[in-house]
């Protein structure tokens, strides 16, 4: 089977992004974009390397919702930590896990003041990814919750 050409692999990146064919061959430079982007679906190594890219972009959406977990159930214990410690070496500050703070300030009177990510946008992302994803946005909230849930169980009795 020979290479895809770049225009080729254009239209399978943007037809992988939006599944409109026609813009997809536009966006890619074709002159006939309806007719090219017909013969270009039923080619067997076209529908590879969309299938293709789809997966990639399964795998982005899969960490960026992770992430938005993370942020929406994450454990705040070492923040909390880091503003009642006195002092607080750099080793032990590399080891705390500070993903869910947004900003750190010290003010004038050495008083630390935490600012952290919103949780409710996390999970209102968090329902948006789902429904991309599943097309339901209930399923994957709730799925959400009790994925987060069983997360602070588990690290409670660490």
């Amino acid at each position: 089977m020979k290479e895809l050409t770049s225009k080729e692999k254009l239209f399978c990146t943007y037809y992988s992004l939006g599944r409109c064919a026609r813009e997809a061959a536009v966006k890619s430079g074709y002159i006939f974009p309806e007719k090219s982007a017909a013969k270009l679906l039923k080619r067997r190594d076209i529908a590879e390397e969309i299938a293709h890219l789809d997966k990639q972009r399964e795998a982005t959406q899969k960490d960026i919702a992770i992430g938005y977990q993370r942020l929406a159930f994450g454990c705040i214990s070492d923040a909390v930590c880091l503003l009642f410690s006195d002092e607080v070496s750099r080793e032990e500050i590399e080891k705390m896990d500070l993903f869910n703070i947004s900003e750190i300030k010290r003010k004038k009177g050495g008083d630390i003041e935490i600012k952290f990510f919103d949780r409710l946008k996390a999970l209102e992302k968090l329902a948006d990814l789902g429904s991309v994803q599943k097309g339901t946005e209930e399923s994957t909230l709730f799925s959400a919750i009790e994925k987060g849930a069983k997360a602070l169980r588990d690290n409670s009795y660490e």
